[in-house]
């Protein structure tokens, strides 16, 4: 069961908060390492623009915002998180290739950022979208942020419609990630929300069009892995 609105913030930052120290542990073994091919194919979508500043928004432990610089060289990200403790345990393990002087961590809410209007030529969002208690205010601080032309990429989990895929996803995503993921964390509450919060998210054509409302153009949506995942983007 998912919490309400009014509970959804708290309820999130502090389960984030209490398995921050094993998530991209975690991440890895229960993606079977696809979470690293899911955030190269979305980054990928803004190699246009090697330059300037990009918004990780709901970046967690920052794995994202390492890919991006990564494949730029001139590239600064802002990484803004509402939960600090995944900030952290991101900053901790972060590579010290040169990378971690061009990632800025930033502890505040994707619904209220904390930026000028038209600052970034790239905003991402991995696995984020689905945790804000207020998706169109979400989404309209996106487009406020993002320099007139600058994309928008959103990757969030989705439902497969394949019927041969689909029953061992959603058998798999019920009750074996559940379970696994409660031992080695010790908050299995945490990833029955993961389980919970994908059934009740929107379908793509509902996001696409809530994205196009916020004033984002040219927005479509690419499913990867079956339709694990899917990459949405949009241009102001």
């Amino acid at each position: 069961m998912l919490p309400d609105i009014e509970e959804k913030k708290t309820f999130v930052r502090e389960k984030f908060a209490a398995i921050s120290p094993r998530y991209d542990l975690l991440n890895s073994v229960l993606s079977f390492q696809m979470d690293r091919y899911w955030r190269w194919v979305t980054t990928r979508e803004l190699r246009s623009f090697p330059d300037g500043a990009v918004l990780d928004l709901c970046a967690g432990t920052l794995p994202l915002s390492l890919e991006l610089t990564r494949q730029a060289a001139g590239r600064r990200v802002v990484a803004i998180d509402f939960c600090e403790d995944m900030l952290r345990a991101g900053v901790k393990t972060m590579s010290r290739d040169g990378r971690a002087g061009r990632i800025q961590p930033v502890c505040g809410d994707g619904e209220e950022i904390p930026a000028a209007a038209d600052r970034f030529w790239g905003i991402t969002v991995a696995f984020g979208v689905r945790n804000l208690a207020n998706t169109r205010k979400g989404l309209a601080e996106m487009w406020r942020v993002l320099k007139p032309g600058g994309k928008l990429l959103i990757l969030e989990f989705s439902r497969p419609r394949n019927p041969l895929v689909k029953p061992v996803y959603n058998f798999y995503l019920n009750r074996i990630l559940p379970r696994i993921a409660g031992v080695v964390s010790g908050d299995r509450e945490a990833y029955q929300y993961l389980a919970d919060s994908i059934a009740a998210f929107y379908e793509p054509r509902e996001l696409l069009a809530m994205m196009r409302e916020a004033g984002f153009a040219k927005a479509y949506a690419r499913p990867l892995t079956f339709g694990i995942v899917t990459v949405y983007v949009g241009v102001k």
